[in-house]
């Protein structure tokens, strides 16, 4: 997906101004999700989605979240949405654990946090026209937007991505899948949010499509300062539009940092190998000192049966007895704090 990232526009991230601005906003400690299943080949009927997940999403700021299917990155988007309840750990907005709200507190702080969905086509009513769709949210807020500047309100969100004032009339068969997923992000910015949870937001889409709804992100962020927690298989993407990247695997977070830092010289043996397998084009020269292709071996633990200690220990070239016995605690690159890599023989 390199073209795609080629292709989007390159908005200055500074554009994100004010005196709150890279402050921690969303914060999550030790978080802790498992679900119960069918009793597995090893007797268990837990599954493991997340297991002391530390996380932070500054204002203003893209975090980038990276890692296989089935490693537990829409089960972390569910908890931070409170779509989620976890088992343990604690989620911070603001300071505040949105877990305890109720009533109109809860409301208010609903606003804040908004998602775009993988799917443009599942994720809009076909009955509904496009105005009616971004126009929805505010029957839960009526105070947010008085109903007399409603229609006003939706034509500028509809112009603010990038459509026609027009095409509030219309209904989401008669868009493009690009187009649906701009009705998605105006649907979010409906609530005014400061987050934004974007799941696989350009998956689903064509590569020129692609570019021109990272644009659209990009120069929202730019103009209104929201914060974005951006889900994605693309690692081209990721790197093109975040500013830090935290990589998971099997339901914990492996290596986090800047995303350049994180791309150029990754230390944990896992993110080497996810680099490693995106896709370039055959003439292009190494962009990174360490890209060579890593290929594993054997198969990916069952989260019903994870293995001790580190959990990519089985399928990891440096893996030693250490790595069975003790689970590795986050440890810094030298000379670079933010750079952080859970791996007890880092590169």
């Amino acid at each position: 997906m390199s073209e795609t990232a080629d292709t989007a526009g390159t908005a200055d991230r500074a554009g994100t101004t004010g005196p709150t601005a890279g402050e921690p906003l969303l914060e999550a400690h030790g978080l802790t999700k498992t679900f119960r299943v069918p009793r597995s080949a090893s007797g268990s009927t837990r599954l493991h989605a997340l297991d002391g997940v530390d996380l932070t999403v500054r204002r203003g700021e893209t975090l980038g979240l990276v890692g296989e299917s089935g490693c537990g990155k829409s089960t972390l988007a569910r908890v931070l949405l409170m779509l989620e309840r976890p088992d343990a750990g604690t989620v911070r907005y603001d300071g505040v654990d949105p877990f305890t709200l109720r009533g109109k507190s809860l409301l208010a702080w609903r606003r804040r946090v908004q998602m775009v969905f993988q799917d443009p086509f599942a994720s809009l009513n076909p009955r509904m026209t496009a105005g009616e769709l971004i126009a929805e949210p505010w029957l839960s807020h009526p105070d947010l937007v008085p109903r007399s500047g409603r229609e006003r309100r939706v034509r500028e969100l509809l112009e603010m991505v990038g459509l026609r004032a027009g095409d509030a009339r219309r209904h989401p068969q008669e868009f493009s899948g690009g187009q649906r997923q701009r009705i998605g992000i105006a649907r979010a910015l409906a609530l005014n949010p400061e987050v934004i949870v974007c799941d696989e937001p350009v998956s689903a889409l064509d590569l020129s499509v692609q570019a021109q709804v990272l644009n659209v992100l990009t120069e929202l962020q730019t103009e209104l300062g929201v914060a974005y927690v951006f889900i994605s298989h693309d690692l081209p993407v990721v790197r093109h539009v975040a500013d830090r990247v935290a990589v998971m695997y099997l339901g914990r977070v492996v290596e986090s940092g800047p995303a350049e830092e994180v791309f150029t010289a990754p230390r944990h043996p896992y993110t080497a190998s996810l680099l490693s397998a995106a896709p370039r084009p055959p003439t292009a020269a190494p962009q990174d000192g360490r890209s060579r292709r890593i290929v594993l071996f054997g198969e990916v633990p069952s989260p019903t049966d994870p293995p001790s200690g580190c959990r990519f220990r089985t399928r990891c070239w440096k893996a030693e007895q250490v790595c069975a016995d003790t689970v590795p605690a986050d440890e810094p690159a030298p000379g670079a704090p933010q750079h952080l890599a859970a791996c007890h023989l880092p590169l």
